[in-house]
């Protein structure tokens, strides 16, 4: 087993992970990345799109935003439909100039491969049997297999930003952790396809058959969403059932419909809020969905990881060049504050749109004044604008 150092050993090369890397490169601070997927699974894989002002910010100012400034989709406001009207929540008008831009997650990760790369960063795909040691320990490690030879990695730290399922939440003694969960009885069947969208902002629409979400990942591909079961299976919706149900639940006054085109991707996805406190434990970090999980009807996921990782830089650096573990200390109390706003918002976005045949007369009304409240009140509404750009992300120094 060959042996290798470094100060930080990152697990996971989706957006937290990559992002992590790299502020802590620009801080002088040696990082490792690991990861269990090849190069192609983690630049090809199509999750999330919708980033938040101050995430843009956030990239900018770390230099990632190169390709993102050029091909970024802009959007200064959102329409939420219900009883076949459609309104205009203008975002950016509510929100004193902030705005959203769609950039596909995938897009980021590859700009953000290229550049540890470029910079000459380590970071290892198609990683087998990853197991992390001596976590309460002053120099945790990280064991893997790379093409039949096995590697150990020893770290001042390890940060794990490995995904919901990934190893490093579970290597944490479960009574050193407390769980907040709850599992929603629907899900999402997504697709894309190839056809330029139909509007320049994202559509969230309510309907009695259930919630139908359109949005775009690039001027020539449509990215939409159907509410489902949880256990849907995809082989009961050809292409034809799927464009005829989205027609059906974004029928509307106005006569718009999203394009058709060739489908080119399905699949279900299922929603559940999931907080675990503390996000830390020893020498170990937790940072996006390997700490927490937020259904996506409020376009979170991702600007939550990277808002953790820029915490997270900023306590390493803080304990690299001061020598002071003051913010390494509070890392989770600090993500954890944002984290659970970001949850009460998607929350409310999720149970404000989606409905179930079972769901009670009263409360299916109550939806649609709620609907019609946030649609007519500049109180409401602007509620809804401050939490959709972002609430302000504010660095430790």
């Amino acid at each position: 087993m060959s042996g290798i150092k470094t100060q930080v050993a990152i697990i996971g090369a989706g957006p937290a992970g990559l992002a992590l890397s790299h502020l802590l490169h620009l801080a002088g601070i040696h990082s490792i990345v690991v990861e269990v997927r090849s190069r192609d699974y983690c630049e090809q894989r199509i999750r999330a799109g919708v980033l938040e002002h101050c995430t843009v910010d956030l990239l900018r100012s770390a230099g990632l935003a190169d390709r993102l400034d050029r091909e970024g989709m802009l959007h200064h406001g959102i329409r939420i439909g219900f009883e076949g009207r459609i309104h205009r929540i203008p975002i950016s008008e509510l929100a004193q100039g902030r705005a959203i831009t769609v950039y596909g997650q995938h897009e980021l990760v590859k700009d953000m491969i290229a550049r540890r790369l470029a910079d000459r960063g380590t970071v290892y795909f198609d990683c087998s049997g990853v197991e992390v040691h001596n976590l309460d320990g002053p120099h945790p490690s990280v064991r893997f297999e790379q093409g039949g030879r096995s590697t150990e990695i020893t770290a001042d730290f390890i940060a794990g930003c490995d995904g919901f399922h990934g190893i490093c939440r579970a290597a944490i003694p479960g009574h050193a952790l407390r769980i907040y969960e709850r599992e929603y009885p629907f899900a999402w069947l997504g697709i894309l396809a190839e056809a330029p969208p139909s509007s320049e902002e994202l559509v969230y629409m309510h309907h009695a058959r259930g919630f139908a979400l359109f949005s775009m990942r690039s001027p020539q591909i449509t990215r939409l969403y159907l509410q489902c079961s949880p256990d849907e299976d995809l082989a009961a919706w050809p292409d034809d059932r799927i464009w005829s149900e989205l027609r059906a639940r974004f029928h509307n006054d106005d006569g718009w419909l999203p394009k058709e085109g060739p489908i080119l991707q399905k699949n279900v996805a299922a929603m559940r809020s999931f907080v675990v406190e503390p996000m830390q434990y020893g020498r170990l970090f937790l940072a996006g969905d390997a700490a927490h999980i937020v259904p996506p009807a409020g376009a979170k996921g991702m600007n939550l990881a990277l808002a953790d990782v820029a915490v997270l830089a900023a306590a390493m650096r803080c304990w690299y060049l001061e020598k002071s573990a003051r913010l390494l200390d509070r890392y989770s109390t600090i993500c954890l504050h944002r984290v659970w706003q970001v949850q009460r918002f998607s929350a409310w976005m999720t149970l404000l749109l989606h409905g179930l045949p079972s769901t009670p007369l009263f409360d299916a009304r109550r939806q649609i004044a709620e609907l019609e409240y946030l649609t007519q009140s500049t109180a409401a509404a602007s509620s809804l604008a401050e939490n959709y750009v972002g609430l302000p992300l504010t660095i430790p120094s």
